[in-house]
């Protein structure tokens, strides 16, 4: 079995959609799905299983709906491309809360207009592969950029973590 990350989109977010991640980590165990463990109450879940990273994620989005009645989009990353991920992070700030990391389902195209529309001074965006990183150090709260992500970055669609999640799944990832 390998290890795995599912990043769930829009779960428990403002009294919406609500998952109790211990009914979510049975559900995970109960497709025989083994070392669930959950991190934060917003959809972040590591686990082992065989299989390929598309079709656990159908499963799982399936899972969730027949037995939740929640419609949830699931990205499951490999724990190798997540630790690809955050060792190819662009950037380094005191606070890991003003990055984020943009997981992309397709490739992103980032409207060059939309982000200079939308974009403070203080705020930074690339794109490495199908991750979107945002350094936004005035907090991501005032960030007219995230307000408008969905104009500035088209052609897929995307779930967020900030670094701090990132660097904690990985820890997930390589302890017991």
């Amino acid at each position: 079995m390998d290890a795995w990350v599912a990043l769930l989109r829009g779960i428990n977010v403002g009294g919406h959609n609500k998952v109790p991640m211990a009914d979510l980590r049975a559900l995970f165990e109960g497709l025989g799905w083994a070392d669930v463990r959950s991190h934060i109450a917003s959809g972040n879940l590591v686990f082992r299983a065989g299989g390929k990273a598309d079709a656990l994620a159908t499963v799982l989005h399936d899972a969730i709906l027949d037995k939740m009645a929640v419609d949830c989009a699931v990205m499951v990353l490999s724990g190798g491309a997540l630790r690809a991920a955050l060792a190819d992070c662009p950037f380094d700030p005191v606070a890991g809360k003003h990055v984020h990391a943009i997981f992309c389902w397709a490739d992103p195209v980032v409207d060059p207009d939309a982000l200079a529309r939308f974009r403070a001074e203080s705020e930074e965006l690339t794109v490495r592969g199908r991750v979107v990183w945002l350094h936004a150090p005035d907090g991501i709260g005032r960030s007219k950029l995230v307000e408008k992500l969905g104009k500035v970055v088209t052609g897929t669609g995307t779930t967020a973590r900030n670094l701090n999640t990132v660097r904690t799944l990985v820890e997930m990832l390589d302890g017991p």
